[in-house]
């Protein structure tokens, strides 16, 4: 599978875009580079869970996002996107729908175990990085509006974050 971390040619609000595109398929593939590729620098960078967990930094987003979510077998389907950025900006805002499913690690092809889907809105503060030219994550507020099936596979994780 090409996971390609940089894809040229991409005009400007695609470009945004891929900023998520390159999160979640980090998370899908539960590989760290393309998912890091998706954050920006420094330790204000930031999500938000539901409205009430707050995580900040790189490692933090490692631990209870990229490390509990990243082995889990997941796909999320963004769709939606809206890009507000101009041309010539550094800065960009970006609103998403997104529809993910989850399985626990290794149980996603077995159709009778217990999985989550959730339906989530997006809404990500972005910033271009001038050292590799990429769009960057620098605040992800993630509001889940619906879940089905067995909450518990997420709700652990999530339960660590506000600890």
């Amino acid at each position: 599978m090409d996971t390609r971390i940089k894809i040229s040619s991409l005009p400007l609000r695609e470009a945004v875009a891929d900023a998520l595109y390159r999160c979640v398929l980090g998370l899908d593939c539960n590989d760290w580079d393309m998912f890091r590729s998706s954050l920006a620098e420094g330790e204000d960078i930031s999500m938000e869970l539901k409205g009430s967990i707050s995580i900040k930094g790189p490692d933090q987003i490692k631990q209870f996002i990229f490390d509990f979510i990243g082995p889990l077998d997941t796909t999320h389907h963004i769709s939606n996107i809206r890009v507000d950025v101009k041309d010539g900006d550094d800065t960009a805002t970006l609103s998403a729908n997104a529809v993910a499913q989850h399985y626990r690690e290794g149980e996603g092809p077995d159709p009778t175990t217990a999985h989550l889907m959730t339906g989530s809105i997006y809404v990500l503060d972005l910033v271009k990085d001038g050292k590799d030219d990429l769009w960057k994550i620098k605040k992800w507020s993630a509001k889940i509006v619906w879940r089905d099936g067995d909450r518990s596979i997420i709700d652990r994780g999530l339960s660590a974050a506000q600890n």
